[in-house]
C-alpha cells in the first residue's frame, strides 16, 4: 500500500512539474529567441538605448495584449481594441490638434486624457452590454465595432493630426514613463487576478459560465466590467501610440488586434477562458516586439515581407497553443487513470 501511494506521489509530482512547465512556456521560449536574435540580429539589442526602445515601442501592444488577456480569460474576446485605440485617439486628437482640419475645441491635456478614456470605457461598455444583456456573438459584435470604428476614424481624418499639447504627448512621448505605465499595469493586473474576488471570479465565468452564475456570481456584470477595462486599456494605448509617434497618424492602431491575440495566446492565455496568467502574458508582448524589432533591424528582410511574416508568426502562436492543449490533456488524463 505505502509503495502504491509512493509510486502515485512521484507521478503526481511528475505530472504537476510537467504542468506548471507548460503553463510557463513563454519563458524558455523567449530565451531562445533572445539567443537567436543576438547571433543573428545583435543590433537589436546591441546596447541599454536599443533595448529602452524595444520596450518604449513595446507599450502600447502590451496594453492591448493585457486588454485582450482579460477578455480571453473571461471566456470572451475583444476584436475591436486596435478601432478603439485608434477611434480614440484620433477623435481626441481631432479635439485638441490644431491641424487646419482639426476641430481645435479642447486645449487642455488633462481633459483630454479624461476624453480618450471615457471614449474608450464607452465603447468597451457597449460591447459588454450588447453581448451580456442582448446575447449577442462576441465574435460578431466585436467585428462590426473593428469595422464601424476604424470607418468612423477614416471619415474624420486621413491626414497625420498635428499640434497636440506637450504635456498630453508626453507620458507615451517619454520611455521611461510608457515603459512605468506597462509594468505597472501589468503588475496591478496580475495582483487583481490573482487576490481578488474579481479575478478569481473572472476565471470562474471563464472556466463555466453556469457553473459560476449558480455559485452567485453576476455573470451579466462581471463580462460587462471586463468589456468596459478592456475598452479603457484600448484607449490608453491609443494614447501611449499618439505619444511614441507624436502625431495622431490615420492609421493608427489598424492590425494590432492580431498581434495582442498572438502575445496573449503565446504568453499561455487560453482562448477557451479561464486559464493563463498575466505574467506570461507579458512575456508574449516583449517576444512579439522583439521578433518586430528583429525583422525591423533585419537587412535581409525587406519592408514588403514583414507583413507575411507576421502572419506567421501568428500561426506559430496558434501551432504552439494547440500542442501545448493536447499535452495538457493528455497529462491530465494519465493522472485521473
Amino acid at each position: 500500500m505505502s509503495t502504491r501511494s509512493g509510486l502515485l506521489g512521484r507521478f503526481g509530482d511528475t505530472d504537476d512539474l510537467a504542468l506548471t512547465l507548460l503553463d510557463n512556456m513563454i519563458w524558455p521560449i523567449l530565451a531562445v529567441v533572445v539567443l537567436g536574435v543576438l547571433v543573428f540580429v545583435p543590433q537589436t539589442l546591441g546596447n541599454l538605448a536599443a533595448v529602452q526602445l524595444l520596450l518604449w515601442a513595446a507599450v502600447p501592444l502590451g496594453l492591448l495584449v493585457l486588454a485582450e488577456s482579460l477578455c480571453l480569460l473571461s471566456g470572451n474576446f475583444d476584436l475591436s481594441i486596435g478601432s478603439i485605440a485608434g477611434f480614440s485617439a484620433m477623435f481626441t486628437g481631432m479635439l485638441l490638434g490644431t491641424c487646419p482640419s482639426c476641430w481645435s475645441v479642447v486645449s487642455s491635456p488633462v481633459l483630454g486624457f479624461v476624453i480618450i478614456l471615457s471614449v474608450g470605457a464607452a465603447i468597451g461598455l457597449t460591447n459588454g452590454v450588447m453581448i451580456a444583456k442582448f446575447g449577442l456573438n462576441p465574435f460578431l459584435q466585436t467585428l462590426a465595432f473593428l469595422i464601424v470604428f476604424q470607418g468612423a476614424k477614416t471619415a474624420m481624418q486621413t491626414q497625420p493630426v498635428t499640434g497636440l499639447p506637450t504635456l498630453y504627448l508626453m507620458i507615451g512621448g517619454t520611455p521611461n514613463i510608457a515603459i512605468a505605465v506597462l509594468v505597472v499595469a501589468f503588475v496591478l493586473f496580475g495582483f487583481f487576478m490573482r487576490y481578488t474576488a474579481f479575478g478569481q471570479a473572472v476565471y470562474a465565468v471563464g472556466s463555466d459560465e453556469t457553473s459560476a452564475r449558480e455559485v452567485g456570481i453576476d455573470t451579466d456584470r462581471l463580462v460587462i466590467a471586463v468589456y468596459t477595462i478592456s475598452g479603457i486599456l484600448a484607449a490608453v494605448a491609443g494614447l501611449m501610440l499618439t505619444g511614441f509617434v507624436g502625431v495622431v497618424p490615420p492609421l493608427i492602431g489598424e492590425g494590432l488586434v492580431f498581434q495582442a491575440f498572438a502575445g496573449a495566446v503565446i504568453g499561455g492565455i487560453s482562448l477557451f477562458g479561464g486559464r493563463g496568467r498575466i505574467t506570461g502574458a507579458l512575456g508574449g508582448v516583449v517576444l512579439i516586439q522583439l521578433v518586430q524589432s528583429a525583422l525591423n533591424n533585419s537587412s535581409a528582410i525587406g519592408a514588403t515581407q514583414i507583413q507575411m511574416i507576421n502572419g506567421f508568426v501568428l500561426l506559430g502562436a496558434i501551432l504552439l497553443y494547440s500542442t501545448q492543449t493536447k499535452l495538457r490533456s493528455r497529462i491530465l488524463a494519465s493522472g485521473a487513470v
